[in-house]
């Protein structure tokens, strides 16, 4: 497929290192302030809209976030899965080519193998093995922050198999998701 149909996603390389977003998620971590102020946004409704427009633009413009309401970056070093073109969460498609080109847009680099490499360069390749819980498309649009404050995002990454689980991600202070 050398055109793609007009308004599919483009993979995305993210303008910020692994290291630094994955340093950067520690200071966003649930904490009692973030769940307080997520409470408060919810609660508002107007408060809210411009919270997420904030997260929009600044998630747009790092990482090409669609905005899917289930953030996977902490999972696919910081390479937003959902700028694959087929919006997949677990992995290329079985069009990747042998030098890591797109199917979709041949002329970019497919977003799980930037994912790969991001992940594997800050030591978070382990967390590639995480399985994504398919996207509520009813989340579409909504604050992802505000739902990884309030604690609603616990199951989106289950490890591959009981008998090989792979590391769950990184838990804050008090046992609290990062």
């Amino acid at each position: 497929m050398s055109d793609s149909p007009a308004g599919w996603p483009r993979p995305t390389r993210p303008l910020l290192s692994a290291r630094t977003t994955y340093a950067m998620h520690a200071l966003v971590a649930p904490r009692k302030p973030y769940r307080w102020l997520a409470g408060r946004l919810e609660r508002h409704p107007l408060l809210r809209r411009w919270f997420t427009a904030g997260e929009r633009i600044t998630k747009q413009e790092i990482f090409g976030c669609q905005m899917c309401g289930q953030c996977a970056l902490p999972a696919t070093g910081y390479a937003c899965p959902m700028t694959c073109p087929k919006q997949l969460r677990n992995g290329p498609c079985g069009g990747v080519s042998p030098t890591g080109q797109c199917e979709v847009h041949p002329q970019m680099r497919c977003v799980w193998v930037i994912a790969f490499e991001r992940a594997e360069r800050a030591g978070h390749g382990a967390d590639l093995d995480l399985l994504q819980r398919p996207v509520d498309r009813r989340e579409t649009g909504r604050s992802s922050w505000v739902n990884y404050w309030q604690g609603r995002d616990e199951g989106l990454w289950a490890a591959a198999t009981e008998n090989d689980p792979a590391p769950l991600l990184p838990r804050g202070p008090a046992g609290e998701a990062q």
